[in-house]
Order: structure tokens, then C-alpha cells, then sequence
């Protein structure tokens, strides 16, 4: 990327900002720093999730984080309260953000969702201020709620479906973060143009180095192999499939860390207990990135898990691209998108989610063969590199959405 005379002036709805200080994806903030560092102007309307490092100093706080203007909102969400409560949350901050989206002085507007509510303030800009606005689909809505059953009201069903083609069909580009989601996007609108930039992979923070014992790793563990799950440990994450999974391996050299923070957490934690896997089974709580790093330096394996759904088979998972990127295998149980990337690389193992022995055997194959595993964690390195690299996916993105300008 090079810079330009005429800057472009981003204005980017996006709830969940965050920083590697934090636990969760830091999208935004790495291909941000990278349009600002080329002279653009960037400025994100958020707020504090969770799982992020950015706190709200007031219901409205303005932050600068290395050239990157924030706007935050405090109106939060988690997947820990109930469906009103983060419905009405999303919706505080749809409105609170049209303000924005109708006052500030800039050239497009990208909106990320979800929460799907995330595209009012853009239409809104699109509409009263006829600017072209870039809507970013990071997961299929409302179409994972109906599948999930997180809504079964028929008439937020019906609003929730009219909604989505409405966004479509005012949109000048539709950003999708996985083929799935592309393919899902065009089944409501085979019109819209569409561009893939899936979640990506931080090679420079992730690069593979000599294992560094983590703080909090058992002592009793060393010369063990070590797996570990690092991401949301919610509903649609299933991480059942890796505790039942567990409960079929044969060696006692092997494992598991589950790293994260998440509604199911203390079921899992009850499950772990019930089979009697407490000395297999390890739970950390949400860390930094900078820290998780030293997980996955020691890590042999990592999961990629979500619930059985034909929706969550298109999901594009940041665990994913970190474990790409640290040179480690995965060992995943979707069966779209992900399931063909790792047929076509052999960078890891696609298993069955129904089938907890099918997890075993591919954890006692990566302990067993260290020549597989170390083919199988120079293929993954070269995925991460050669096809997510984020400075490579930043520039493809930063140009498409310049053509909109």
C-alpha cells in the first residue's frame, strides 16, 4: 500500500473494538493502524465489550489509540445477560450512533456487524446524507438466531429477515468474512456486490518462537502435549465436543487447556468434573494476547469448535487464524469452508462433532508422529502467510473500499 494525496475519511460502526491488550479480536484495530499509518483518517464508533481492553469514561468517551479516533459508547454487550438485555443494548447504541453517523465530516461508512443493528446509523448516512456505506457481515443475521433458537418470535423473525434484505439492497458493497457468508449474503441478494476478507492472521505477534512456559502451566505438565482451545466459550461454541472427546484418549501424556470466558463456561466446567477429567483438563481464564501467545508456543494442537448448524458452518474464527499464524495444527469439527481449507492444506484434522472418539484419535495422531506434526504446523504457517496474512487482506480491503469514495 502506498500513501495517497487525497486521504480517505473512514467512518467505522463496529461494537466490539479491541486491542492485543485485550482477550478478543483485535480486526479492527490491526487493519485501522495500517490505513491510518498510510495517511487516512479512521474513525471508529464502539464500545466496551467484555472480552476488549477499552473502557468508557462516561456514556461518551473519545479515545485516540495510535492515530485511530474512537468513539466509545457505554452501552455494552455480553453473551453472559439475556437476549432483551443485549437486544436493547444494541439498539441504544444503533441510535447513539446515528448521531454520529449524520454530524461527523467523512467520505464512506463501514458497518460491522454484528449485532446486525450495527447497519441503522450507515443507512441512515446512506439515506439523509446519500453517502455510500460498506456493511461487513461477520456472521449470518438473523438467520444464526433462527437456527440457534435464540429468537423464535415470528414477528421479530419476519422484521429481523426484512431488515437484512433491506441492508442488502441499500448497500454498496457487502464485505463477507468467509465463502459461506458470501454464499449466504447472495441468497438473500444475488445482486449486491460482495468481497471476502476473512479474519486474519497476526504473523508478526503470532510468529512461531521457542515455547515459553506460560504463567499458570502446571509444572507437572512438562513433557506433556499440550492442546488448547483459546475463544468464546458460549452456545453456538460447543466446547462439549472437546471435553467428550477427552474422555476417549488412551495416553496420559496429552492435555487440554481452555483458555476464554463465556456463558457455558461453568458447564463445562461441570461436565469436566462429572468425567472425572479434572487432571486432563485445564481451564484459564480470558487473557491478553500477548499472553495467549505463550499458549500456543508450547501448544501441539488447537480446536476449532461450533454447534452442528448449517449457519455456524460458514463462521470465521479468530482462534483459528492465531493458531495458523503460531505454526500449530488445528483440530476442527465444522463442515463448510474450514473442513475444505484443511483437505485442501493438511494443516490440521477435521473431525466429526457428533463423534467424540473421531477428537481422541486425532490428538493421539499429532502426540504419536512428531514428523506429522511438524508437517502438519509448517503447512499451517505457510496458510497463515501465504493466504490471511492482515497486511495483505488490509490492502485488498483499503482498496475496495476506495472505489466507493
Amino acid at each position: 500500500m502506498n500513501q495517497v494525496d487525497k486521504p480517505l475519511k473512514l467512518l467505522i460502526f463496529y461494537q466490539y473494538f479491541g486491542t492485543p491488550k485485550g482477550g478478543w479480536s483485535t480486526r479492527y484495530y490491526e487493519f485501522a493502524k495500517r490505513w491510518v499509518g498510510l495517511g487516512h483518517q479512521v474513525t471508529i464508533v464502539t464500545s466496551p465489550y467484555y472480552k476488549s481492553d477499552i473502557k468508557a469514561d462516561g456514556f461518551i468517551s473519545k479515545q485516540n489509540i495510535e492515530g485511530i479516533d474512537l468513539i466509545v459508547i457505554n452501552s455494552p454487550d455480553s453473551n453472559k445477560v439475556g437476549v432483551i438485555q443485549r437486544m436493547i443494548n444494541a439498539m441504544r447504541f444503533s441510535l447513539v450512533s446515528t448521531y454520529y453517523a449524520l454530524k461527523l465530516n467523512y467520505d464512506i461508512v463501514l458497518a460491522s456487524s454484528g449485532p446486525i443493528t450495527i447497519a441503522f446509523p450507515a443507512l441512515m448516512a446512506n439515506i439523509f446524507r446519500k453517502k455510500k456505506f460498506a456493511f461487513e457481515v461477520r456472521d449470518l443475521w438473523p438467520k444464526g438466531a433462527i437456527e440457534l433458537k435464540t429468537i423464535q418470535n415470528k414477528l421479530l423473525i419476519k422484521v429481523g429477515l426484512s431488515f437484512e434484505k433491506w441492508i442488502y439492497k441499500r448497500a454498496n458493497l457487502v464485505v463477507s468474512c468467509s465463502p459461506g457468508m458470501d454464499e449466504g449474503v447472495k441468497e438473500v441478494n444475488q445482486n449486491v456486490p460482495t468481497l471476502i476478507i476473512p479474519n486474519s492472521s497476526d504473523n508478526e505477534l503470532f510468529s512461531p518462537n521457542e515455547p515459553e512456559i506460560p504463567v499458570g502451566f502446571p509444572a507437572e505438565w512438562n513433557q506433556k502435549s499440550i492442546f488448547i482451545y483459546a475463544g468464546s466459550l458460549g452456545l453456538m461454541d460447543d466446547c462439549s465436543q472437546i471435553i467428550h472427546g477427552a474422555k476417549h484418549l488412551k495416553s496420559q501424556d496429552i492435555k487440554i487447556v481452555i483458555i476464554g470466558d463465556g456463558a457455558e463456561k461453568q458447564l463445562l466446567k461441570s461436565l469436566v468434573t462429572e468425567l472425572q477429567l479434572e487432571d486432563r483438563i485445564l481451564f484459564k481464564n480470558l487473557m491478553p494476547k500477548q499472553e495467549l501467545v505463550k499458549w500456543f508456543s508450547i501448544a501441539k494442537g488447537s480446536f476449532v469448535t461450533f454447534k452442528d448448524l448449517p449457519v455456524l458452518h460458514t463462521n470465521s474464527p479468530n482462534k483459528m487464524f492465531d493458531s495458523f499464524a503460531a505454526g500449530v495444527p488445528i483440530i476442527q469439527s465444522t463442515k463448510g469452508w474450514i473442513k475444505d481449507l484443511i483437505e485442501e492444506t493438511h494443516c490440521g484434522f477435521n473431525v466429526d462433532p457428533g463423534n467424540p472418539r473421531s477428537f481422541a484419535d486425532a490428538m493421539e495422531a499429532i502426540h504419536a508422529d512428531e514428523s506429522l506434526r511438524s508437517e502438519m504446523s509448517l503447512m499451517a504457517r505457510k496458510v497463515a502467510v501465504e493466504r490471511f496474512d492482515r497486511g495483505k487482506l488490509a490492502n485488498i480491503y483499503l482498496n475496495r473500499l476506495l472505489e466507493l469514495k
